[in-house]
């Protein structure tokens, strides 16, 4: 099934797309989508359910997100374009949830940004406590997937000291969505393509095969170290084509178009805007 939250800022409904491409509402079953309701939907038959009228604006796909940890440098071939070496263990830094926007909100540039770039993601939507799990069985505390953009001010984050939290938690720094797949719809999490577009370009392709740490080694390395809580999003690295690595490096500036595609998760859009 495919999960998402539409209307306002502030002010979403629960939803689910049904097998025509249109949005039920979910309202009158859940109040609202959080990460245990999305481990353990209600059972309904999602032809009874209202259709929602026009094209809404879609919000991030689950509330309540308590925190967004995310892995860095985690394809080998990014590492290479990023003249890193591969990482014996997962880089693991942390995205404010502060940072998160609707798949196709607004990107704003903050002030003083120089070098804005894009990352296309696979987001994993925690749906139950995972503490000390096996990789064995990490995969059960899945809720289900979706994409993420994790929006980087290059400048900020390496080149003004400190963590690489600098570059990585400007406001609208992390749009979701559009949905969140269920585990049964989406299979397989390290069989996925993944591409975005700049302005009609294409920057990046990859597919999650090429992850040097699976889905299933990252939520247990990360449940050996901190309690993931239901709500949680991992965003799991980037495939080669970020700004950064191309050359000429490329850079986000006012006016420009980011539109990235996970296979079977759907599609972002987002226009940036200077601050």
């Amino acid at each position: 099934m495919k999960f998402l939250r539409y209307g306002d800022t502030g002010a979403e409904k629960p939803g689910v797309l049904d097998a025509e491409g249109r949005i039920r509402d979910l309202s009158g079953v859940v109040p609202d989508l959080t990460g245990e309701v999305l481990a353990a939907p209600s059972a309904v038959d999602i032809d009874t359910l209202p259709v929602v009228e026009g094209a809404p604006r879609l919000g991030i796909p689950v509330a309540g997100v308590r925190k967004m940890v995310c892995i860095g440098l985690n394809y080998s071939d990014h590492a290479a374009e990023a003249g890193l070496p591969v990482p014996e263990e997962p880089i693991v830094f942390m995205k404010a949830t502060s940072a998160l926007i609707g798949p196709n909100d607004p990107v704003h540039l903050p002030r003083g940004a120089l070098k804005g770039d894009w990352e296309v993601e696979l987001g994993v939507v925690i749906g139950r406590e995972a503490k000390y799990v096996s990789e064995a069985e990490a995969l059960s505390y899945v809720a289900g997937y979706t994409i993420v953009n994790d929006v980087s001010e290059r400048h900020f984050q390496s080149e003004r000291g400190g963590t690489w939290t600098k570059g990585k938690s400007c406001d609208t720094f992390g749009p979701v969505g559009p949905w969140v797949v269920t585990p049964d719809e989406v299979g397989d999490p390290q069989a996925l393509a993944l591409s975005c577009d700049v302005n009609g370009t294409r920057r990046q392709t990859g597919t999650t095969a090429s992850m040097i740490f699976g889905v299933a080694h990252v939520i247990s390395y990360l449940s050996q170290m901190m309690r993931l809580e239901p709500g949680d999003i991992i965003a799991t690295g980037t495939p080669p084509g970020v700004g950064m690595g191309l050359k000429p490096p490329v850079f986000l500036k006012a006016g420009d178009v980011m539109e990235l595609e996970i296979e079977g998760l759907g599609r972002q859009r987002q226009e940036v805007f200077a601050d």
